[in-house]
């Protein structure tokens, strides 16, 4: 075999595999030419735009009776009579109980008694005194026995006023048989039944009073929580209503009541041991819904905050630390990353406190394809938050 015929294969070998190079090189190219020319993927947005949003915190809270009235007796004796319905609502003033009065009446008839006799003595030192001091310009009579007269006189003036105020006790005691009620409200169970033997200002009540229209609702709340309401307010940040005080609305049972209540910033007290501050709110209750002891949602209503930012909780993400951030659309329709700061969930939105302003476009979809730094085409569907 000679050199030509030796050179052939390896000639034949070189262009093939020159062959094989240049076809992968087309097919590089065309696969990097396709890249090139793929579509931006489709993001919806919104534009964050401020507004005015009412802000409300739910909390826990129970109801008590506005006034209370453990009613006791006044006087010591036996009960005649129970007039009232327990459960029923019962006047001021209304009468209650009728205890045994026949031993005061009997102290009542002695005492006028004691006064009649009283005034009786006195007119007759009345009479003695005034003859006695008419003497006495007449020398008839000496200072001394002038001086007791007069004397004998105060006296017996004395003794009327003593046995009048005893009268008067006497008087007192004979109306408190009648235990009657100090205030309106809902009686409850009677604790004791005709018969009993009751004594003067007993540690157990007659019966209880409960006024429920209003009625109290204590609600817990932080400490920092209730100082930032407070400063919030005091700036305008957020609107209160024309006392000052800020609305509350109630859910009892999953059902909203259908009253609006009022939170006093006046009923403010603090837990020693926990710091947390109890809030008292006041709701009317014209159809005695509400009873004392119950647990209720308490949602009080922080006012109006103006100039709000919210965006849709789909649009938040959350790191490996737990912090929150979302993807928005920069300049040049680039994606950026942006870390944020959420005060509150209001409904299925974020109200953000940082990180974003007025007229970020924030992405809300495709949230999948995207990663910083990558250019994407707004939707023509996406809408904005206005």
């Amino acid at each position: 075999m000679n050199k030509r015929q030796k050179l052939v294969p390896l000639v034949v070998a070189g262009l093939f595999a020159t062959a094989t190079l240049t076809a992968c090189s087309d097919d590089s190219a065309a696969q990097a030419q396709q890249g090139q020319q793929r579509p931006a993927p489709a993001v919806e947005i919104i534009t964050v735009q401020p507004q005015a949003v009412e802000v409300s915190t739910q909390l826990p809270g129970r109801t008590s009776a506005y006034r209370v009235a453990q009613v006791r007796p006044q006087v010591s004796g036996v009960l005649l009579e129970r007039k009232f319905e327990e459960g029923t609502y019962v006047e001021r003033g209304q009468q209650l109980y009728q205890i045994d009065p026949a031993v005061y009446e009997a102290e009542v008839a002695s005492a006028r008694a004691e006064v009649e006799r009283a005034k009786a003595v006195m007119r007759s030192s009345e009479l003695r005194y005034k003859r006695f001091e008419e003497l006495l310009q007449e020398n008839a009579v000496s200072q001394d026995e002038f001086d007791t007269a007069e004397a004998t006189f105060f006296e017996n003036k004395a003794a009327v006023a003593l046995a009048e105020a005893q009268l008067k006790s006497a008087e007192i005691n004979l109306e408190y048989t009648n235990v009657n009620a100090p205030i309106s409200g809902i009686v409850g169970r009677s604790n004791f039944t005709e018969g009993a033997l009751v004594t003067a200002s007993q540690p157990d009540p007659l019966v209880t009073i409960n006024q429920l229209d209003p009625i109290y609702v204590d609600i817990s709340q932080s400490s920092k929580a209730f100082l930032q309401l407070k400063a919030d307010i005091e700036s305008g940040r957020i609107q209160a209503n024309p006392n000052g005080n800020a609305p509350v609305r109630l859910n009892l049972n999953g059902l909203d009541y259908d009253q609006e209540g009022e939170l006093l910033f006046s009923e403010v007290t603090v837990d020693e041991d926990t710091g947390a501050i109890l809030l008292r709110a006041k709701f009317p209750n014209p159809d005695n819904q509400l009873y004392p002891g119950m647990f209720v949602r308490a949602a009080v209503s922080e006012g109006t905050l103006n100039q709000a930012l919210l965006i849709p909780q789909q649009a938040v993400t959350r790191n490996s630390r737990g912090l929150p951030y979302v993807m928005v659309v920069a300049e040049g329709n680039k994606v950026e990353q942006r870390m944020i700061e959420t005060e509150r969930a209001i409904g299925n939105d974020w109200l953000v406190s940082s990180g974003i302003k007025a007229g970020t476009k924030v992405i809300t979809s495709g949230l999948q394809n995207i990663q910083p730094g990558a250019q994407v085409r707004i939707d023509n569907s996406s809408t904005e938050q206005q």
